[in-house]
């Protein structure tokens, strides 16, 4: 099976970035939100990422006129009905995505592939709502997505090796490198980064140091170019609480289980960059 066409379902940070890549490739890429406000949103942060690209020297303006050529907008479920794939980017709430699958599976014909873009949530649980959970599949991408070069795919022990090695094949195709994680809460990349950004917040939590000097610890001890409570800012600190949730709720391991000072920041909305305030301030 060949790939031509793709839907996005989703059009914030990570939407946008998988919609963009998808169509800089060559793909017919059309791009579903909730609402036109989301998705003139979307649109918007696509143009502003490719006119960077161009900035940077890294596009053309031709590869930018070709690239919004291939994309497409709408607020319906039902024009993504003739795609090859699906790539759901909607919020990270199981019963949202069932939702969207379920509907989706008597929209799109058979040989429709369904892919999430989850971070931790189960495939087969998604899946499980449907008449095609062999073709169904974890594709997560990385934020921001036209940057970073990594795809996890994310194979449950349901998905047909043919609908897997297509997935894979196109996730290559957008000059991604690919790693393969079995089905379980965190994949690869959380199962070991999560428990590492919650300790950053138990350590600022007790007082072992400030937040400042562990990020310097950190880039500079350890050479990461990012500290981890700057990275919790970046990730967003509600989306690293879900997650780490999910992941307790999945393991009950204690290194999972989201510190205090962390809920009550999401509480108060201080989400990080993205909002403007998390454990630092940005303008």
């Amino acid at each position: 099976m060949e790939i031509k066409k793709v839907g996005i379902v989703g059009c914030g940070l990570m939407g946008s970035g998988v919609a963009e890549v998808c169509a800089k490739t060559g793909y017919k890429t059309i791009v579903r939100e909730i609402s036109e406000e989301a998705l003139k949103k979307g649109e918007s942060r696509i143009l502003k990422s490719l006119d960077k690209a161009i900035e940077k020297g890294k596009a053309t303006a031709e590869q930018k006129k070709q690239a919004l050529d291939n994309l497409s907008f709408t607020t319906k479920l039902e024009d993504l009905k003739e795609v090859d794939l699906v790539i759901e980017a909607a919020v990270e709430n199981m019963e949202e995505k069932k939702k969207v699958f379920k509907t989706l599976d008597g929209l799109c014909p058979p040989h429709t592939i369904f892919a999430s873009n989850t971070s931790s949530l189960s495939i087969v649980e998604m899946g499980s709502v449907t008449k095609r959970i062999s073709k169904i599949l974890g594709m997560h991408f990385f934020n921001p997505v036209p940057v970073m070069k990594l795809v996890e795919l994310v194979k449950p022990i349901t998905i047909s090796e043919e609908v897997f090695e297509t997935a894979k094949k196109f996730a290559l195709s957008l000059g991604k490198t690919a790693i393969i994680a079995k089905d379980t809460p965190g994949f690869i990349v959380n199962l070991l980064l999560i428990p590492y950004l919650l300790d950053a917040v138990r350590a600022v939590e007790s007082g072992v140091a400030t937040k400042e000097d562990i990020d310097t610890g950190m880039t500079m001890g350890c050479g990461h170019p990012m500290g981890p409570i700057t990275l919790l800012d970046f990730v967003g600190l509600d989306t690293t609480y879900f997650i780490a949730e999910a992941m307790y709720q999945e393991f009950k391991d204690t290194r999972y289980a989201a510190p205090p000072l962390l809920k009550t920041m999401v509480l108060a909305g201080y989400n990080g960059r993205k909002v403007g305030r998390g454990f630092y301030t940005y303008q």
